[in-house]
């Protein structure tokens, strides 16, 4: 019995790859149709989309059509391959702006791009553009069904970037030493930071290795340049202790305070 399964079952599957190897080399283009649309209502996205390569052409301006280029481009993003699917997908939506699909092709496009975003100590380039095309679905479909994982991926992307331009600020800090401009660098890396992320949840890192750079650099300067210098970093203190009064680097940030009030001492003592 076992033998019958098998050997019914090998049938069934040698039977199904000459159906397609028949289809494929077939002038036909109803037949790669609708065994195209069979394996793409199978799961099947690989053999479907080799089928749908070969009659898209074909098939414009017919009732097909439409049909057709969505699952061409939906099987294109379930083979993972991003790039051609968001420009399929783009595609159909300008093709077809009334279609019933149209918004789920403008979703799916963008997600596209989401997809293809790197990990954040990567170029960012396909990051910026998935915020791009998922804003634009926004202000297109404001009350779409999809919007929560639209809000979702923008928060995903968000984060990335925030954190990606927090660790460059912190690597200027961490490999900086008081002869060259790195410390200069790494403050006015984050001055930037909290500028562009305002909210963010490393706001309070932010603020403090701002302070730990201005110190550093203010301590160890030339005896000219140094009281301007301890001036802005107390005023950073400041800033980072009235928003952080509990924060674990607050001891820390008291020491500093009071060395650099010490040393500032003896430009007030001077004058």
């Amino acid at each position: 019995m076992k033998n019958f399964v098998y050997i019914l079952v090998l049938g069934l599957l040698l039977n199904s790859c000459s159906e397609y190897q028949k289809a494929l080399r077939s002038e036909d283009i109803g037949e790669k149709y609708n065994l195209g649309t069979e394996l793409f209502e199978a799961g099947k996205y690989a053999k479907a989309n080799r089928l749908f390569a070969q009659i898209v052409p074909q098939y414009r301006g017919k009732p097909q059509a439409e049909k057709l280029m969505y699952m061409y481009a939906k099987s294109f993003y379930e083979m993972k391959d991003y790039y051609l699917a968001g420009y399929q997908f783009e595609r159909f939506e300008s093709a077809y702006p009334r279609s019933e699909k149209a918004e789920e092709a403008s979703f799916y496009s963008a997600k596209s791009y989401y997809e293809l975003s790197p990990v954040y100590s990567k170029d960012q380039k396909e990051t910026y553009q998935a915020l791009e095309k998922l804003q634009i679905f926004l202000s297109k479909y404001p009350d779409s069904k999809f919007l929560p994982e639209v809000n979702k991926m923008v928060n995903e992307l968000d984060f990335k970037l925030e954190k990606k331009a927090f660790e460059i600020a912190l690597q200027y800090n961490k490999i900086a030493y008081y002869e060259t401009s790195d410390y200069e660098a790494a403050i006015k890396s984050f001055e930037t930071f909290l500028i562009d992320f305002p909210g963010s949840s490393f706001r309070e890192d932010a603020m403090f290795y701002r302070l730990d750079s201005a110190y550093t650099l203010a301590v160890n300067s030339v005896q000219h340049k140094k009281e301007k210098r301890l001036q802005q970093a107390i005023d950073y203190y400041k800033a980072f202790i009235k928003n952080y009064p509990e924060s674990k680097n607050a001891e820390t940030a008291n020491q500093m305070n009071k060395e650099m009030q010490l040393q500032l001492q003896s430009f007030n003592t001077k004058s």
